[in-house]
């Protein structure tokens, strides 16, 4: 999965982008432009890598950014929540801002002002729309459940005709949407090359550890958990 995700980043960065190919004004990356990405395969492999973006919105309270559970399907990011939330309630009204980043590495250089990050990040900006349709709304949860644990959808309680009618489903496109990553080592200086101190990349990653067996289950665990921490 990482091979491919790599592959697909790296066949995305080859050619660089350029602010004209920005699908708006505000998705135009103006600070380090160089980093910029507006391609559609490097927006798809950043979501698909995250089980979780942030959501941005107001209300009367103020300024929000709430974390919730993501998923892609084709050009659409999908949430879903309770029919009760305030977020999911909010959404229905105004546009937001969805973000998404990973991080792959801290970067030390020679000077204090020159060190950085590596990581991979994507902005969305648009409307929620409700999925409506039932049929389509148990197929998009079913979908997440398979983008979490594939084949597991297939072993669990189905959602009930309750559950389903307590939860709201929505889906942003990512028609108007922007990337920004950085890879590599230490941009220092010329006057700081000689400075005597360590200089390189902390490489960072999500690594997934041996699966914890509830105490009440009898279950042999299926391949997709016992794989888990080997993917």
């Amino acid at each position: 999965m990482f091979h491919s995700f790599w592959m697909e980043i790296m066949t995305a960065a080859a050619t660089p982008a350029s602010p004209a190919t920005a699908p708006s004004d505000r998705t135009r990356v103006r600070r380090g432009p160089e980093k910029a990405q507006y391609d559609t395969a490097t927006l798809h492999a950043i979501i698909d890598d995250a089980y979780l973006c942030h959501i941005a919105f107001g209300d009367a309270k103020g300024s929000h950014c709430i974390p919730t559970a993501c998923w892609r399907e084709d050009g659409h990011l999908y949430i879903h929540g309770s029919n009760g939330s305030r977020m999911l309630k909010r959404l229905m009204e105004s546009e937001t801002c969805v973000t998404i980043t990973h991080l792959d590495g801290l970067v030390l250089a020679r000077s204090a002002f020159s060190h950085s990050m590596n990581y991979r990040s994507a902005m969305v900006y648009g409307r929620f729309e409700v999925v409506t349709d039932e049929a389509e709304r148990h197929r998009s949860l079913e979908a997440f459940m398979e983008k979490l644990a594939p084949g597991r959808q297939a072993q669990v309680r189905p959602g009930n005709d309750k559950e389903y009618a307590a939860t709201t489903i929505m889906r942003i496109s990512l028609e108007e949407a922007a990337c920004k990553v950085r890879s590599g080592g230490p941009s220092d200086d010329e006057e700081d090359m000689q400075w005597p101190v360590w200089a390189g990349v902390l490489p960072w990653a999500r690594t997934p550890t041996a699966p914890q067996r509830d105490a009440a289950c009898t279950i042999d665990a299926p391949d997709y958990v016992r794989n888990w921490h080997l993917v």
